[in-house]
């Protein structure tokens, strides 16, 4: 027997008679079903597969004969199917009312809790540069001036003033007085050499703290004092004539020794008939035309009999400096040399034998120490002088 022989009828089902109506209520629109039929495959040959039921009938035995309308009976038999029951749609929110934007610069209006003033939507600020925005700042409301704030104000500008008033008037009055001193003390330094002791103009004992090479102390002892004499007596000629614009009043010196008696040195003081302009032009004339260093201008010696300067001549001068202040109408100077009597050839300027480079005689004994540290402390003394003699 062949598959389609072994294969059962598919059954016709008529159709379902309608429902009668519910008095309950509204009867329900009818549901549309659909069965998934499964595909029949062919069974093997050995063993044929029992029949499906299908809506609760018995399966048919293969071979078994089907009676015409024994499958319609049973299907009719059998209980309707009813479709499970769908569960209860939950209703839709309903949309919010749509929000209309806010025109630019429109002022909003709806009171709010806690506000005072409606809300003003400024448009936003450009990004580029190019395009101006306008922006509005709130002032503050100026308070009212106290009377006595007022007042205050006005005090301290009033002291303010006053306090840099006088400061100026001070600086000028200081300036002032200043300059008044000055000019005293140029005036009354002009007789010093008669109204002052000689031990405090040309004091015994000279102590140089670090005046010596090398920063060493030195020592000095006065051997004696000169009569005062006019200038043509103790200068050069040719140092005379230099100093001549200036004038000449008096001409003092004195002859010191250094603690070893193995140098001499006369420091001298020429009091002048110049006022505070001659004097800075000639100091200017020997700055800049360095007449302090030429050897034909030297100062002279004051040689001191029965002692280490009995022969200190012309031919043993050796190191020399000449000073001309501008606060004071005094030229300075003073000459060393070696006190055992040699002669020097080759003599040299105080600023120069002090430079460690100088292998002259004077530069290697330290004669150029030796004027030099006595010129400096006698000018301190003297306007030291000039300075308590100006005072009243």
């Amino acid at each position: 027997m062949s598959t389609e022989a072994r294969r059962a009828p598919f059954p016709s089902f008529p159709p379902r008679p309608p429902e009668p109506p519910s008095s309950s209520g509204p009867a329900e629109a009818p549901v549309e079903t659909t069965t998934r039929l499964r595909p029949v495959v062919d069974a093997p040959a050995e063993e044929p597969p029992a029949a499906e039921s299908s809506a609760g009938n018995p399966p048919v035995a293969p071979g078994s004969p089907v009676e015409p309308g024994a499958a319609e009976a049973q299907v009719a038999a059998a209980p309707a199917v009813q479709p499970p029951a769908r569960p209860p749609v939950p209703p839709r929110p309903a949309a919010p009312p749509p929000t209309r934007r806010r025109p630019v610069g429109a002022v909003d209006l709806t009171p709010r809790p806690g506000a005072g003033r409606p809300t003003v939507y400024a448009p936003p600020r450009p990004d580029t540069a190019e395009t101006p925005s306008e922006t509005t700042t709130r002032l503050r409301p100026v308070a009212a001036r106290h009377p006595a704030r007022t007042a205050a104000v006005a005090a301290c500008a009033v002291l303010g003033l006053g306090l840099i008033g006088g400061a100026v008037a001070g600086s000028v009055l200081s300036g002032s007085t200043a300059a008044a001193d000055s000019r005293t003390g140029f005036t009354e330094s002009r007789g010093l050499w008669h109204s002052t002791p000689v031990d405090t103009l040309f004091p015994r004992t000279i102590e140089g703290h670090g005046a010596g090479p090398g920063g060493a102390d030195r020592t000095w002892t006065r051997l004696a004092v000169a009569p005062d004499a006019d200038c043509a007596g103790g200068l050069d000629p040719l140092l005379l004539r230099a100093l001549q614009p200036v004038g000449c009043v008096r001409l003092l010196r004195a002859t010191y020794t250094d603690a070893t008696s193995s140098s001499v040195t006369t420091v001298g003081m020429l009091f002048t008939e110049a006022d505070p302009a001659a004097m800075t032009a000639l100091h200017q004339r020997f700055v800049t035309e360095r007449l302090g260093g030429r050897t034909d201008l030297m100062p002279r010696t004051y040689p001191v009999k029965s002692t280490v300067a009995a022969d200190f001549g012309d031919a043993q001068r050796a190191s020399w400096t000449v000073s001309v202040l501008t606060d004071a109408p005094v030229v300075v100077y003073a000459v060393s040399g070696f006190a055992d009597g040699r002669t020097v050839t080759d003599p040299e300027p105080a600023d120069e034998a002090v430079q460690e480079s100088r292998t002259t005689a004077a530069a290697q004994a330290g004669l150029g120490y030796e004027a030099k540290g006595i010129e400096e402390r006698v000018e301190r003394a003297l306007r030291k002088n000039a300075t308590a003699t100006g005072k009243p």
